[in-house]
């Protein structure tokens, strides 16, 4: 029989593939077994439905016929729902097709859930049990998990500078000082998130599409989010034809502007706020994990608030001098106890160019 910590591990494999795809919903993944074999697989569907157990049990009676997972072992990478919502709950599908074991890393914080998915299961008498895989599964639905608890989204700010921290020459020129090799893991990075954030500058300057380029994985773009108080970005702006772009801005004061954007497919939002309500308004659109690859002005913004999680700093090995564009605005501090600080995470070569990924020193 495979060990518990090994059956998890497959399990947080197939939770992987649905991070940055299941909307306002856990990336969950489930592997169903018995004696080593697996039988089902299944991840939260894109958009959060239908959920990973219900994916596995699908599986495996797609593969092996209806009963074949009676008395098998279930490992889940988060306790199965027991609410009734658009879908019947998990743990009763879990009940209904007679698995014999669940194996799950810990208890879903939703109140709706917390501890009756597993009673449920023990009410049945199906054995549960929790912990295996508990530290990589609290990494990898940390969003999902700060979302639950603070009601805050999980902000990634991607800076991609010179070994002096420029991020463009005097003249505006950008591209590239990071290579081929670092531009794919962004994308990766980003069909990893639930909607990646930039500012109206970027927009104008770069006129970026914010998509994942990468083969296989169109379809796992996230949802761009523009901060845009004057609603300046263009109405033919290449971020806007996929026609999922949320626009958050003025609105009120700029109503001619709101109504030729959403003409032109966008969401546009009233939000005229500062950065912690920008990203209130960001999380009240259900996204868990937000990642920003805007400017100085909005990278500043962040950070001068304290609302940037995780740094993701790709340095590329050039040097522009004092009179080059800077990654980070003026942010007045004075003292060194004042200022925002992280913790390193990791540090990796990518191709020519380094990764280091920071995270805050201090986690809610």
């Amino acid at each position: 029989m495979m060990p518990d910590a090994q059956g998890m591990a497959l399990a947080l494999a197939m939770a992987r593939r649905g991070l940055g795809r299941t909307g306002g919903n856990p990336a969950v993944g489930c592997i169903i077994m018995r004696g080593g074999r697996v039988l089902g697989r299944g991840r939260t569907g894109d958009g959060g439905r239908p959920h990973a157990e219900t994916n596995a049990l699908a599986d495996a009676a797609a593969r092996y016929g209806a009963g074949t997972v009676r008395g098998a072992t279930v490992f889940v990478t988060l306790e199965p729902c027991a609410h009734h919502g658009k879908t019947p709950p998990c743990a009763q599908a879990l009940v209904q097709a007679g698995v014999g074991r669940v194996v799950a890393p810990f208890a879903d914080p939703d109140p709706r859930v917390a501890g009756r998915g597993f009673a449920a299961l023990e009410a049945a008498d199906i054995a549960v049990t929790v912990g295996p895989g508990e530290k990589a599964a609290r990494a990898l639905l940390a969003p999902y998990l700060r979302m639950r608890r603070s009601g805050r989204a999980t902000v990634t700010l991607k800076l991609a500078t010179t070994l002096d921290g420029a991020i463009a020459t005097a003249a505006g020129e950008s591209q590239w000082i990071t290579g081929p090799d670092a531009r794919r893991r962004v994308h990766l990075m980003r069909a990893r998130s639930d909607a990646i954030l930039t500012g109206a500058g970027t927009v104008l300057a770069d006129d970026p599409a914010l998509d994942v380029r990468l083969v296989g994985m169109a379809d796992a773009s996230p949802v761009p989010v523009i901060a845009d108080r004057r609603l300046r970005t263009p109405t033919t702006a290449r971020v806007l034809t996929a026609g999922a772009a949320v626009i958050l801005g003025d609105r009120a004061a700029y109503p001619d502007r709101a109504a030729a954007l959403e003409a032109a497919g966008a969401a546009v939002i009233q939000m005229a706020g500062d950065a912690p309500a920008l990203l209130d308004a960001i999380a009240g659109l259900g996204h868990a994990s937000i990642f920003c690859e805007g400017g100085a002005t909005l990278a500043t913004a962040l950070l001068r608030a304290d609302c940037v999680d995780r740094l993701v700093w790709f340095t590329g090995g050039t040097i522009l001098g004092g009179d080059a564009r800077r990654a980070l605005d003026a942010m007045g501090i004075n003292a060194l106890a004042d200022a925002p600080r992280f913790r390193q995470v990791s540090c990796e070569a990518i191709g020519p160019d380094t990764l280091c990924v920071w995270r805050r020193d201090q986690e809610d």
